[in-house]
């Protein structure tokens, strides 16, 4: 049988039989599909490092004749070790794993290993405040599945202009200008900003970015809710 190798990222593991472990993977070339990992919760197995949680792993793997393919070897490839040592960064990343899963085929696109690989970064800097990353990974994962908001025009297919405040409406995915509201054309420019960005540590960049992602990250949940499986 021929070995695939590839780069993969843990969704979720399950303890199987006695020494053996169910592992759902997301890889950029060959989409998300289960492994048994055989003997890996033995102590002399070689597989466990390279199947952890919150890193990237180098695996090696023999497709089967059901949909579960069969590790033959694992490397760990880049590893975060700063998630595990704040609580509430760990749990968004249990969270993150799961929205992953459930938004995802089998035959799922590279940008996802990317979007993901990406979270894994921004939660490994202690810097970059988690409603910041939170904003960051679920607007890109509503734009990912066509679900993004639009931020050129309003609802009456008006271009959104400067000096203006703006409310949101949910059932058109649009802004639109309402006196006083709770938007200003800067929220606006800063979802551009995060639009465009490949990774959420380069909005610590960007002059009130903690400010713009307390004020934003409500509608974005919001519209999450609505459209991803969560």
């Amino acid at each position: 049988m021929q070995q695939i190798k590839t780069k993969a990222i843990v969704l979720s593991r399950h303890n199987y039989r006695e020494t053996d472990r169910n592992v759902n993977v997301l890889t950029p070339d060959n989409g998300k599909f289960g492994l048994i990992a055989k003997g890996v919760r033995s102590m002399k197995s070689r597989l466990a490092g390279g199947i952890e949680l919150f890193s990237v792993n180098d695996i090696v793997f023999i497709k089967g004749r059901s949909d579960l393919a069969t590790l033959v070897s694992s490397r760990l490839d880049k590893n975060y070790p700063n998630i595990i040592k704040d609580i509430d960064r760990v749990q968004y990343g249990y969270e993150v794993l799961k929205m992953i899963d459930r938004n995802t085929e089998y035959e799922v696109e590279p940008v996802y290993f990317n979007l993901l690989e990406a979270v894994l970064s921004g939660l490994n800097d202690p810097d970059l405040g988690l409603n910041v990353l939170k904003l960051w990974f679920i607007f890109k994962l509503l734009t990912i599945s066509g679900h993004g908001p639009n931020l050129t025009t309003d609802n009456h297919g008006v271009k959104l202009g400067a000096g203006e405040d703006y409310g949101f409406d949910t059932d058109t995915m649009c802004f639109f200008v309402q006196n006083q509201g709770r938007y200003e054309d800067n929220h606006i420019k800063f979802l551009r900003v995060l639009s465009a960005s490949n990774s959420p540590l380069t909005l610590s960049k960007v002059q009130g970015v903690d400010k713009y992602s307390e004020d934003l990250l409500p509608i974005i949940v919001l519209i999450g809710n609505l459209h991803l499986n969560s």
